[in-house]
């Protein structure tokens, strides 16, 4: 069985020093799997945008920069008040997010109630995936291709690069290395 846990959130994205505007966002854990979390972003536009990638990443961010490449988070202060800030990264262009501390630490201590860190490797279905994939339930999974830039999901970008809807396994620590525009 399949637990999730999920959070609306308004996070803020940052324009300038002086100017944020918010954006509503839910934070999306699921039990099947445990190794990532989803942030879907509420925009004006026809989808939401949806980034996934490793629950570790955003844990370890609450504390300590950490992140490389596509996906940085670093603790930080808006204000007097303590805030997670997220920098995102893709050929689309790149956003600069702050989300309150607090709201976002209680969430992330649910999905470690949830799944222990640890155990992620125990709740892994990989089994069921692959007995639903021969029974023809989902789709077959898609054979990377170097020559063209893709990695093994079939889907441009280096290995263990996060994009949106790819999952980020990147966690090399050491500080970010400055904001950056949030205008792409």
């Amino acid at each position: 069985m399949q637990a999730v846990v999920e959070r609306e959130l308004e996070l803020r994205l940052v324009l300038s020093p002086e100017r944020s505007v918010a954006v509503p966002a839910r934070l999306t854990y699921r039990s099947a799997d445990p190794y990532a979390v989803r942030v879907t972003f509420h925009l004006d536009s026809p989808a939401p945008v949806e980034w996934v990638f490793a629950r570790e990443l955003l844990v370890e961010g609450v504390f300590r920069a950490c992140g490389a490449g596509d996906v940085r988070v670093w603790p930080s202060r808006s204000g007097s008040r303590g805030v997670v800030t997220m920098a995102l990264s893709s050929p689309d262009g790149q956003a600069l997010l702050e989300v309150a501390t607090a709201p976002l630490s209680a969430w992330l201590e649910r999905t470690l109630r949830l799944v222990p860190p640890g155990t992620e490797q125990g709740h892994l279905r990989l089994g069921e995936a692959v007995a639903d994939w021969l029974a023809g339930e989902t789709d077959a999974p898609r054979a990377a291709d170097p020559a063209a830039g893709q990695g093994p999901d079939g889907v441009a970008g280096a290995a263990g690069e996060a994009r949106p809807g790819g999952a980020e396994e990147d966690r090399a620590g050491g500080p970010p290395e400055g904001p950056r525009s949030a205008a792409g």
